[in-house]
């Protein structure tokens, strides 16, 4: 078994992996499934919750979430297998600890001063003095702020539960009956920043991985596209080449490079910026992130029509597939949560079939006890070292600066590159106002790129490096002279 970083990314691996053992062993039903908390969780006592009981609980919530289901006693209880659900991540109310923070308190920084600025800014009046210092009433307090604001020594600390801050919409809220989380599915744009951001597991993803193993054993012409952030998330010894060897073995047809999708991307997204600003638009943004799209459509609605018409690089490699083989069925596997609300989109369905996060596919070669360190290493030639750049914040940029100049197109180009909910908020924010120091968003939802994402295997900090590494790698070097493009010349890359 591999390593991993946290026993929590041990324990999503164990499920996901008895799971797809399940289905190769065609025993995939409401029975096999309640003996899965057992099989994990193993003896009477507990390691890290209240009694083995919750655990086990949790455990099983998470087996229902990996076979398609719903949790917490809802469509799940009867096995029902939800396809028409655009709901992607959910709280596991059994795992939810249901963090008693209050929003504001006083530290120990507090002088008791004799001004007392944070009682008169106070509009509720939930601050008095006790004991010779500022005391918050914390039934009464509205949240609003004020008093850290106005504090002259900074003693009012601000904490929040860490799924709620990591939320960019707002869709992260608090059952105020019980102080348990849940999601506001109007507002929630599948990112998965929350489900990264608990500590306690208590969020996590649906899964394909049953619909992906059933369609190997049926022997399907299962093609896999996967991104480029999947350097490092095997080891740093494992090559791409190799993984590319572990899907075969699974029965894939073959995997392709999505970072081959993003060379036409950047070739119909450069043109496209270009026509755009010759026509007179101040700015467009990029539309490879489906976090970021789906943060444009519910947050900043009149500005979608500033978003660029062309595909991502995972649907474009996609219809290339489909265009080259109809039988084909087709698999993208990544980093990321919100590409499996993409798929469902109509303008998709016809490209992408399922999507695996590298948590899944990672189980998935467990089940086929299949490791990759061990196979040897193919040959991968499918994308420009720029393509492969598309993984972390900022490579789309280049890539196109590069195309741009290549083509020597007399247009300037003037990125303004963020990553991350609140940069987002803020970029957007003066885009509508017309105050953008540029003119074009390259917005990637996740920190620092989809290397940051929230279904990774190992950190940033780990798979920054080989991403360097594997970019430099290509022996294509400019978008411009990939070969591999000709395949994308009469495939439809309009969104």
């Amino acid at each position: 078994m591999m390593e991993f970083e946290t026993q929590l990314k041990k324990l999503k691996y164990l499920v996901l992996r008895e799971v797809a053992k399940m289905t190769l062993e065609d025993r995939v039903n409401k029975e096999e499934l309640e003996k899965v908390p057992f099989t994990i969780i193993e003896g009477d006592t507990a390691e890290y919750r209240c009694c083995v009981y919750r655990e086990r609980a949790i455990v099983y919530e998470r087996a229902k979430l990996a076979i398609g289901c719903l949790p917490n006693g809802q469509e799940a209880e009867k096995f029902v297998h939800v396809e028409n659900n655009d709901q992607i991540v959910y709280v596991i109310d059994a795992a939810c600890d249901k963090c008693p923070i209050n929003r504001f308190i006083v530290t120990e920084a507090c002088r008791g001063c004799i001004q007392h600025n944070c009682m008169e800014v106070c509009p509720a009046g939930s601050i008095t003095r006790a004991g010779g210092r500022a005391y918050i009433n914390h039934e009464t307090c509205k949240e609003c702020g004020l008093c850290k604001q106005a504090c002259p020594y900074g003693a009012v600390a601000e904490v929040m539960r860490p799924c709620k801050r990591a939320c960019p919409t707002g869709a992260l809220q608090m059952n105020l009956d019980n102080n348990r989380a849940t999601i506001d599915k109007k507002d929630c744009v599948n990112c998965g920043a929350c489900m990264g951001a608990c500590p306690f597991g208590a969020i996590s993803d649906k899964s394909y991985i049953v619909d992906v193993t059933r369609s190997l054993m049926n022997k399907k012409k299962v093609y896999a596209v996967v991104a480029p952030a999947i350097t490092g998330q095997f080891g740093n010894k494992v090559k791409v080449g190799q993984i590319k060897a572990a899907f075969k073995k699974m029965g894939f047809v073959d995997m392709i490079e999505a970072a081959c999708g993003a060379d036409a991307v950047v070739v119909h997204e450069g043109n496209e910026f270009v026509e755009r600003m010759e026509k007179g638009d101040k700015y467009m943004t990029n539309s490879c992130c489906p976090g970021f799209l789906n943060y444009i459509e519910k947050k900043f609605p009149d500005q979608i029509d500033k978003v660029s018409g062309t595909v991502s690089p995972m649907v474009a490699t996609g219809r290339m597939i489909k265009k080259m083989d109809p039988e084909a069925l087709v698999v993208f596997v990544g980093p990321c949560t919100a590409k499996k609300s993409e798929i469902k989109r109509p303008s998709v369905k016809d490209s992408v079939d399922y999507v695996m996060t590298f948590e899944e596919i990672t189980a998935l070669m467990g089940a086929y006890d299949i490791e990759p360190q061990k196979l040897e290493n193919e040959d991968i030639n499918d994308a420009s070292s720029f393509g492969r750049g598309f993984a972390q914040g900022g490579g789309l940029t280049a890539a196109i600066e590069n195309y741009i100049e290549k083509k020597e197109v007399k247009i300037d180009f003037e990125p303004v590159k963020v990553s991350g909910p609140f940069d987002i908020k803020r970029a957007m924010m003066m885009a509508k106002a017309g105050k953008l120091q540029g003119n074009f968003i390259e917005g990637m939802m996740c920190e620092g790129g989809c290397i940051g994402g929230p279904a990774t295997m190992v950190s940033m900090m780990k798979s920054r490096p080989q991403l360097a590494k594997f970019s430099k790698e290509a022996q294509i070097k400019h978008v411009i002279d990939n070969e591999n493009l000709k395949r994308y010349e009469e495939v439809n890359m309009e969104r």
